[in-house]
């Protein structure tokens, strides 16, 4: 075995958008690299066949699906980030929250003194902690 990524799965032609949110969010991220569907080809033209990104050295790799399927993304898979300041958690929540939703907005839980849970715009889920 090589190695293991986490593959986000897009059913609305959004994996590039949220490819450049996330990457402009998040400190020494980018996007490395962009299938794109072509003329008459099993996806729409021009939607993400296949992506790769990073997120602070983690690989991921997404799609946007050309078929409609009966799930989408669940919060019981989340993104975890472990932050280093207070205004770090505080700025990636209130972004990661516009047109999204809370799971568990930022509070004090016990197991972390700054701990969030939120469903992003696109239907990803994070969970932000602060490093004690």
């Amino acid at each position: 075995m090589e190695k293991v990524t986490p593959f986000l799965m897009f059913q609305d032609g959004n994996a590039e958008e949220a490819m450049n949110f996330y990457t402009s969010l998040i400190e020494d991220s980018e996007i490395t690299g962009i299938v794109r569907y072509g003329a008459n080809e099993a996806g729409d033209e021009g939607t993400v066949m296949q992506a790769t990104f990073s997120l602070k050295g983690q690989e991921f790799m997404c799609i946007d699906s050309n078929i409609k399927h009966q799930f989408t993304f669940t919060p019981s898979f989340s993104i975890y980030i472990t932050c280093s300041t207070n205004e770090e958690i505080k700025h990636l929540y209130e972004k990661l929250i516009e047109g999204g939703q809370a799971l568990m907005p930022i509070g004090d839980y016990g197991f972390s003194k700054k701990f969030g849970w939120l469903n992003d715009r696109f239907g990803v889920s994070w969970q932000l902690t602060l490093l004690s």
